[in-house]
Parts: structure tokens; C-alpha cells; sequence
């Protein structure tokens, strides 16, 4: 969010402004700024919109007025003034360090494709998780709908598309939005993966935001990364402030949920949309078989990708937004490997139904389901042909659903005498259900052999199964019923007035609290927790990771739809799962044949998954209508008419363009033939090289802690641990001897409360450079010592230490904050001298040159302050002139061996040198016109691409409404697409290169003399 000082006033008499320009530097408030847009005002003098360049105000926004004598007095920092200094530091590291803290703090620049930070993180470098990345950093923003199909890894993709908006400057505020019961998965793997932390407001961190922040003030803006629950959002207290802040990048996970136009989740979306450069929507089920609304989904992403709203898209108008992928995928198959073990065939658990449960099947096919002629079921009113079908559903779950599907129809039915029949045939079979008793349930004595046969579960041993329902009365009752039928006791105490949440058996439903969701589904991931069975709804058949300690998943009733089975079956059928996933039916069998229900249905669907699965990758294109209620309802409907489920569900899509078959498309939209190769997958030399001084991130870290504490082991405790059991392992204080880290405690108070008082994050950090220890020390994190004693409640701290399922030891990449801090600390000595000399300045090293060599960062911005053409050059001074160096220009620094292992040596008269840095400028300067002018077309290509599809879609769309015979109805549909193409204009004019290079001398390389200890 950015402020203002002053006031600004209509445009009028004009101060001079000729000494601002955009893409200058200038000193105001003893800070640096980026001058983005210059402007005047009638009063108040120049107006400059600026962008913090010095760690205090980095990355800020702000207006400044200079007016000499009023309000602000801005100074422009002329390159041409810079002045150059010495350094005395050992081995010239002072300056070393400020040449790299450049380098890594510099953005990447806007047309610039590559991915910058592939293969640097604590994740597997998959090619195929590259792609959305990719994809949507070639768009005008990046802004893109990652529907891969269940398992293959979405989080991890949209953690490297952050990853490389941070790098390229666009990722400073980030909001991710998810459902509540994985805000802390989703935490979880942003911040142990890619060392990106995030403000979790969950019902805890919401009741601690109230009490820290003033009141009236706006958390949207006082957190710039926040994730949070889409329950907690779609509130209109929350949407309100959300509307007043920008974003540089929102994620909404799970956005199939944001569909329906009059949804609050909708409304959402629709609010967050517009203030976002980056918006990036994730769902395994992307459509809901509603073209319309999905089509409106889309156009939030590109306003200009949809024409006609009603139409169904076709692959070239989702070419560029759209990412959907399937683990049988050519490139995707090939590179899974071991870390996703093959599916088993599943096993089909008959039970053949008790006397008494004959006695309600009986009942339900002869009243419900398949009454004699003349006799129609009795049922009337809305809902009324597929309520038997939901009564035998209920059934076939249990006598409790049953019982209580029962219950709620009799309250809408209540008095009403043109159903005084309904009633009746309702009493008559809730009479026969009351007759079942718990150990008449065959699906009951099933569920619990197969468990303790099969599956092994018990107190001795470690075996775990997710067990499914539809019903939420099955779960209640089965949470009852199977911990002293597996010889755990009874169920323990409720914990917080809600039960399941602590114990061997556990419920995960979505009427509980987001804590008590966040807690289970953590406890499930942890090896060393009691949990050994979760009993669950279908809230956990969307994205929840429950492969980690677990391959056994049951089905103990079986959901009337392809795509929500495999949602189901994806919770430990997914990318990591290192043994094969086993999935087990049970089926409620009949004496009686015409009365298997689960048999027609239950088996044929479960049978049809798998093959598609094992063929296609995924089934959920197999009936084409895209939703979930849709499959249900068709199947339900073709079980009453007695069709054949086998044949109403083809082997293979009819639609080869199906929206769940859209990672068949190649960039050219057109439909990919089978076996073809998919060209949308990046090669491997698709990563950038970054320019570095030093040899690693290890030297640089080493170096800069030298140069900020002398004695780093007395200041801050620094040491490294041993290297056998601890490789590249370095551990520091935050609170020695009154020497608080304050700046980095900030950075790291993003992370969950628990986690840093478990881990005591803010006293002492250690961290690693070896990738293989980070990994280990996070799996140890999942699977803590089995040996502890098993707890219920909360437990000491040092239990919950260890339970934490956050690790101790992080990965120390480019993007932690311990090395961004590291890089601000370097740079901002360089920025006190700076505002102390009221003029840039830049370090003189000696170095292993014949002649002077100038250093210098050039860069074009556009007008939203990003770099659009960056160089960094070398300008030898010989022979009277001035020569750009055509090497590298970290190749010069090599060549010239600036190094950890420099001596020092006398740099001389430097004066001399100084009186040449205006040429030097000069030079820069027209360096970087030729290279803008090489560059320009590339640059301007997309945007003038943009820019012609934006003309055809306005006209495109201007002429579907002109048919329109209702006049408010035309000129409100005319007023959308003007100010759409008006916000689009000012967007592609705002990514347009702008104003003058920012020029800045970073060193100046001198030959070495005699050489002379400093």
C-alpha cells in the first residue's frame, strides 16, 4: 500500500522539474528512492511517485512534492557525483560484499523468461513443475488456473511461481487463500520447501492480530504475506479491507469452489482479482459442468480471453492461462520415478447383509426403490424421484445415516396431509432400522477384520488408514464403535468441547474448528503421533496430503462420482508416495440379486476409476459433465431407470478437448496425438545463471557476518556444528548480550507462534547449506522419536518440541530470510555512506587489471519502478578511451581474481579517477541506449501482441452486445468493456519502458601496486 506526503493539487502553474526524472535516484527523509513518474502540481511543486531502494524503505511506494522551502527538499543522487572511497577492509571484503549484495538484490528484468530460482530449493527439480511457472511469466501478468490433475503436485508449482515473482521484485505482498483445514499444510510447504514465510490468520492468528494492531487499522496492510482460510475471507467485514489493498501476487487454491456467480467465494474472488498484478487459481476439478461460470472465472484471470460468457472455451483461448496435466502424461510419467509408487488394484470387501439388514433392503426396494405397478413410491414433491435413492444410500453407509435421513424428511414432511403416506412408509422403515443393532452392521464387522487382519492396525503396531463416508452420522457412530473394537479403550475426552481430535482414532469433518482441521491433518503427517485411524468426510478429498505416513485408504461407503472418488483416492495416491497405495471397497451385499446396489453401482464405478487412472491418468473427462452433483445425480437417475452403469460410463472420453483433458493441448492449442511429446515441458537449459561474485551462498554468508560482527562467536554465538553428524551447519543467537536481532526476529515473525516457541525460532536459528541434511532434519520433523511416551491434551513444551512437524535445521538458499537479511545489512552501510555524503558513492579495489576499470549497473524501468532492461557493465579506461567489456561482467571481476583470497595493496590517488566518472556516465548512458534499442522490439512484442487482442476482443465483444434490444442492459455491458480496455491500456502502458537509465558506479578496479599490507 503505498503513502503520500504532502498534499497534491490539480495540475497548473508548474515548478521547474527539469532537474527529476524518471529512473533517478534521489535522497529524501536520509533514504533512498527510485523515481518511478515525475509530475507538477499548482502549488505544491514537482510531484515524484518513488520506490524505496535502501533497506529501510525497500521496495515501498511513496510521493514526494519537492517545493524548495516547503513540505519535502528531494535531492537528486547524480551518478555524475558519485564519489569514489577506499576500503580498508580486509581483502577488500567490504566491497566484495556490496558488489554481491547488488547482484542478488537486483531484479530480474520484466522480459527475461527464464526461471531464476529452479533447482535451488528443498523440493525435487521437476520439469513438468516448471511449467506453470513458466507459462504464466510469459503472459502479460503472470496469471494462470494450475489445474493439474490430483497428486501431481500443485503447491510445489505455485511455491517456485512465488519463488520467481520474489526474485523478479513482484512478490513482496502475497496472499494466499485456501481452505481452512490446509492453512497450515499449505504453511507448511511454502516455508520448509522454499523459504517463503507467511502470516497464517486462522482463528488464532486473527484473535492475536486484534490484540497487537490498533484499532481500525487494515491487517491486509500491516501483513505483507498473508494465507488465510477462503471462510474467514468471504465475510464482508474482510472484504471490504481486502478491497482497499494491492497485491503483487494472490493464490486461491482449490478455486473450483469460486464458481458460482452468487457464492460469497465468488464475491471473493471478484474482489481480490483487480488489485493483484499475479493471480494464480489452483483446482484439480476446475469446472463444475457450468460454462457460463467457469467462463467468468476465467475472465478474472484475462478479462480478454472470453468473448461470449455462454459459449464453452475452446484450447486456443485458454492456451496461455491454463495448466492441466495427469500423471500418465508423457513428460510427467517419465520423470515420477520412484517417489510415486503404482496404485494396487483395489480389493472388494464383500459383506453380505445381516437378517435384520435384509429386513430394512426389503423394505427400501418393495416401498422405495422398485415398487409394484400401480404402487408408486411414496414420495411427492421436490427432490421427490431421487429421495429413495438417498434413503438406500444412507443404508448402504449405515443404519445411523439411515436413521437419520429419516428423521430430518419427517420434519419436512411435519403435518402435511397430502403426505400423510410418506410419513407412514417413513415410521414403518425407521422401525425397521431401530431394529439394527451395532453388531448387526456387516460393514461394521467388516471394516474392523479388515483392520485388525489385514491392515494390522492395533496399540502395538504403527500401521494407519483413512477411512472415508459420506455421512457424517457413520463417521460419529464409527468414531464410537472402533477404538474398543481395535483395542485402543474407550474414546478419549473431547478436547476443546469437540471429540475426535486427540486419540489413536481421529474425525476430520468441516463442522469442526479450523484449529482442531489444522490439527489433525498435521497429526496425521507426523510418524510418531498416536493417530492410527482417521475416520473422514469427503472435506478431506481436497487437498489434503495424508500419504506421507499412510497407503492404506478404505471406502466404506462409495460416493456416486468418478471425480470425487478419485479425489479421494488422491489423498495417498500422489507424488511422494513411496509405497504402492492400496485401496479397499466395502460392499453391502444382498441374498436377494436384485437388491445389490453397491454391487451395480459402488463396484462399476471404483472399477471404472482405477482403468482410467491406469490409461488416461485421471477419470473425470470420462462422463463429460465436469461436476461432482452432475455425475451423482445421472448415475442415481440411470440406477432408477435399472440402465446398466458399465455402459453409461464410457472407457474413454467422448470430448477429446474436455476441460479435464486440456494438458493433452500444446501451446498451440490444437489437441496433441497420442504419444506426441509435449513441447509445453521447459528443457533444462530453460534456467537462468545468475550473475555472482562469489563462489557460493555459503562465502557470501561467511563474509557478511564477518564484516557485520567482528567477532562473530562472541556478538552472536556463531559456531558450526560438527560436521560429521551435521554438514554446512551454522547456529546463531538472536538475544546475546543485548545485541537483538531485531530486523531479522521481524522477518522471522511471520512463521506459525508455535513453531517459534517449539523451535524457539527468535532465540537461535541454525541453518544449512546441504540439502540432503535439510531433508533429513524434515523428515525427522515428521516422524519424531517413537520411542516418547504417548501424550493426550497439549503436553509440555518439550513434547511439543518434539512433535512439531516443523524442523529445526532450514535450508539456507538465496530466499531465506537469514540471507536477505544478510544482503539488506551489506547494503545499507553502503546507503548510510551514501546519505551521509549527500552523494552516491563507490568503493575503489586493487586488483589484478593493466588498466582502470569502471563498474556499473545500468537499467530502464517501466512506470511501475521495475527493471525492464538491465546491464551490468565493465568500461576499461586505456588509450585515452573508454571500451565496454563484451565479457561477462562477473567474468571481469574473476579475471581480475577479486576473490576471497586478495591481498590488500594501495589503490593510490584516486582523484584522477574521480574527475573521469561524468564521462564514465556519459558512456554508461549511451551503452544503455543501444542496448534498450536492441532490446525494444523484443520488450514491446508481447505488449503490442496484447494490445491487438485486446482491440479484437473489444470489438468482438462490443458487437455481441449490440444485438441487445434492452438499452440499460447494452449501455451497462458497454460500460464493462470500456473500462476493462481502459484499464488494460493503462496497465500495457505502465509495463512500457519509460523515461532515462538509472545509471550507478558500484566499483572501480585500479591495477595493484606494490603490494602493501593494509
Amino acid at each position: 500500500m503505498g503513502f503520500m506526503y504532502g498534499s497534491e493539487v490539480p495540475e497548473g502553474q508548474r515548478h521547474t522539474g527539469d532537474q527529476f526524472a524518471a529512473g533517478m535516484t534521489v535522497l529524501a527523509r536520509g533514504e533512498e528512492w527510485l523515481v518511478t513518474e515525475v509530475g507538477h502540481t499548482e502549488h505544491d511543486g514537482v510531484r515524484l511517485l518513488v520506490t524505496g531502494t535502501s533497506p529501510l524503505v525497500r521496495d515501498q511506494t511513496a510521493i514526494f512534492f519537492h517545493c524548495p522551502g516547503h513540505l519535502d527538499t528531494v535531492e537528486p543522487l547524480r551518478a555524475e557525483d558519485t564519489r569514489l572511497v577506499p576500503d580498508s577492509s580486509p581483502g577488500f571484503r567490504r566491497s566484495r560484499l556490496f558488489i554481491e549484495a547488488l547482484l542478488r538484490k537486483t531484479p530480474v528484468p520484466q522480459g527475461e523468461l527464464r526461471l531464476a530460482t529452479a533447482g535451488t530449493h528443498l523440493a525435487d527439480d521437476l520439469l513438468y513443475q516448471r511449467e506453470p511457472a513458466r507459462r504464466a511469466l510469459a503472459n502479460l501478468r503472470p496469471r494462470l488456473l494450475i489445474a493439474d490433475a490430483v497428486g501431481l503436485g500443485k503447491t510445489l508449482e505455485i511455491g517456485l511461481l512465488l519463488s520467481e515473482l520474489i526474485r523478479r521484485g513482484r512478490g513482496d505482498r502475497i496472499l494466499v487463500v485456501t481452505p481452512r483445514h490446509i492453512l497450515e499444510q499449505f504453511q507448511h510447504e511454502l516455508w520448509t520447501r522454499f523459504a517463503i514465510g507467511l502470516v497464517r490468520l486462522d482463528s488464532a492468528g486473527i484473535a492475536r492480530m486484534q490484540r497487537q494492531l490498533p484499532g481500525g487499522r487494515n491487517p491486509f496492510d500491516y501483513y505483507p504475506r498473508v494465507i488465510a482460510s477462503i471462510d474467514t475471507l468471504k465475510s464482508r467485514q474482510y472484504r471490504e479491507q481486502l478491497g482497499r489493498v494491492t497485491w503483487d501476487a494472490v493464490v486461491m487454491d482449490e478455486s473450483h469452489k469460486l464458481i458460482s456467480k452468487t457464492a460469497l467465494n465468488n464475491k471473493l474472488a471478484r474482489v481480490l482479482a483487480p488489485t493483484t498484478h499475479a493471480f494464480i487459481l489452483a483446482s484439480a476439478t476446475p469446472h463444475n459442468g457450468d460454462d457460463e461460470s467457469f467462463n467468468e472465472l476465467i475472465s478474472l484471470i484475462d478479462p480478454t480471453a472470453i468473448v461470449d460468457p455462454k459459449q464453452r472455451v475452446t484450447p486456443a483461448q485458454l492456451a496461455d492461462i491454463y495448466v492441466r496435466r495427469h500423471k500418465m502424461s508423457p513428460n510427467v510419467a517419465a520423470q515420477l520415478g520412484t517417489e510415486w509408487a503404482e496404485r494396487a488394484k483395489p480389493l472388494f470387501v464383500d459383506c453380505p447383509a445381516t437378517d435384520r439388514e435384509e429386513e430394512v433392503l426389503d423394505e427400501l426396494y418393495s416401498t422405495w426403490i422398485t415398487p409394484p405397478p400401480g404402487r408408486p413410491a411414496p414420495v411427492t414433491g421436490k427432490g421427490s424421484r431421487l429421495f429413495p435413492v438417498h434413503l438406500l444410500k444412507a443404508f448402504l453407509s449405515s443404519r445411523v445415516a439411515l436413521q437419520e435421513s429419516i428423521t430430518n424428511r419427517l420434519k419436512s414432511v411435519g403435518n402435511n396431509p397430502d403426505r400423510v403416506r410418506e410419513a407412514e412408509a417413513l415410521r414403518r422403515l425407521a422401525e425397521l432400522a431401530n431394529r439394527v443393532t451395532d453388531d448387526d452392521s456387516a460393514k461394521l464387522a467388516a471394516l474392523v477384520k479388515v483392520l485388525k487382519d489385514e491392515i494390522k492396525v492395533g496399540p502395538r503396531s504403527s500401521a494407519r488408514v483413512v477411512v472415508f463416508s459420506e455421512r457424517r452420522a457413520t463417521i460419529d457412530w464409527l468414531y464410537r464403535q472402533l477404538p474398543a473394537r481395535l483395542g485402543f479403550g474407550d474414546p478419549p475426552q473431547n478436547m476443546g468441547g469437540e471429540q475426535g481430535v486427540i486419540g489413536p482414532v481421529r474425525i476430520l469433518h468441516g463442522s469442526q474448528s479450523d484449529d482442531a482441521q489444522q490439527r489433525i491433518v498435521k497429526d496425521f503427517a507426523l510418524a510418531g503421533t498416536d493417530v492410527r485411524v482417521l475416520l473422514t468426510s469427503d472435506i478431506a478429498a481436497e487437498g489434503v496430503n495424508l500419504h506421507r505416513q499412510c497407503h492404506d485408504l478404505i471406502h466404506f461407503d462409495v460416493p456416486w462420482s468418478l471425480i470425487t472418488i478419485e479425489q479421494r483416492n488422491g489423498r495417498i495416491d500422489r507424488y511422494g508416495q513411496k509405497i504402492s497405495p492400496q485401496i479397499r471397497v466395502l460392499l453391502h451385499r444382498s441374498a436377494n440379486p436384485d437388491h445389490e446396489a453397491d454391487e451395480r453401482v459402488a463396484r462399476v464405478l471404483t472399477t471404472k476409476e482405477d482403468a482410467a487412472h491406469r490409461t488416461l491418468g485421471e477419470s473425470a473427462a470420462l462422463m463429460g459433465l465436469r461436476d461432482e452433483e452432475a455425475e451423482t445425480i445421472n448415475i442415481e437417475q440411470a440406477f432408477l431407470d435399472r440402465r446398466d452403469i458399465a455402459e453409461l460410463i464410457p472407457d474413454e472420453p467422448a470430448d477429446e478437448t474436455d476441460i479435464f483433458m486440456a494438458g493433452a493441448w500444446t501451446d498451440d492449442g490444437d489437441a496433441a496425438e497420442p504419444g506426441q511429446q509435449d513441447t509445453s515441458v521447459p528443457a533444462v537449459d530453460d534456467v537462468l545463471q545468475q550473475p555472482r561474485l562469489f563462489g557460493s551462498t555459503r562465502e557470501f554468508i561467511e563474509d557478511a557476518l564477518a564484516e557485520a560482527y567482528p567477532n562473530p562467536a562472541d556478538s552472536i554465538g556463531l559456531a558450526w556444528l560438527d560436521p560429521a553428524d551435521y554438514p554446512a551447519t551454522l547456529t546463531f543467537e538472536l538475544n546475546r548480550d543485548g545485541a537483538r536481532l531485531a530486523d531479522l526476529q521481524r522477518r522471522l515473525k511471520v512463521l506459525p507462534q508455535s513453531y517459534l516457541d517449539q523451535r524457539r525460532i527468535l532465540e537461535h536459528v541454525t541453518v544449512t547449506f546441504s540439502p540432503d541434511l535439510a531433508r533429513q532434519r524434515l523428515e525427522l520433523a515428521r516422524k519424531y522419536n517413537a520411542d516418547k511416551p504417548k501424550r493426550r491434551g497439549q503436553g509440555t513444551k518439550e513434547q511439543q518440541y518434539a512433535e512439531s512437524g516443523w524442523p529445526d535445521i532450514s535450508l539456507l538458499t538465496d530466499q531465506h530470510p537469514v540471507t536477505e537479511w544478510l544482503v539488506d545489512k551489506v547494503l545499507a552501510r553502503a546507503s548510510a555512506g551514501t546519505a551521509h555524503a549527500r552523494r552516491l558513492t563507490a568503493p575503489v579495489i586493487a586488483a589484478a587489471v593493466p588498466d582502470p576499470v569502471f563498474l556499473v549497473n545500468g537499467r530502464y524501468s517501466n512506470r511501475q519502478g521495475k527493471p525492464t532492461v538491465l546491464a551490468w557493465l565493465a568500461l576499461h579506461h586505456r588509450d585515452g578511451g573508454l571500451h565496454v567489456d563484451d565479457r561477462e561482467f562477473v567474468q571481469v571481476l574473476h579475471d581480475a581474481q577479486v576473490n576471497r583470497e586478495m591481498r590488500m595493496s594501495d589503490v593510490g590517488d584516486i582523484s584522477p579517477l574521480e574527475a573521469h566518472v561524468p564521462w564514465v556516465v556519459q558512456e554508461a548512458r549511451a551503452e544503455m541506449a543501444r542496448r534498450r534499442d536492441a532490446e525494444e522490439g523484443k520488450l514491446m512484442e508481447p505488449l503490442i501482441a496484447y494490445e491487438q487482442r485486446l482491440k479484437q476482443w473489444r470489438e468482438a465483444t462490443g458487437a455481441r452486445y449490440e444485438q441487445l434490444t434492452l438499452t440499460g442492459i447494452r449501455e451497462s455491458a458497454e460500460r464493462r468493456i470500456t473500462n476493462t480496455a481502459v484499464a488494460i491500456q493503462k496497465l500495457l502502458a505502465e509495463l512500457t519502458t519509460d523515461g532515462e537509465p538509472t545509471i550507478r558506479i558500484v566499483g572501480v578496479l585500479v591495477p595493484q601496486r606494490l603490494a602493501r599490507e593494509a
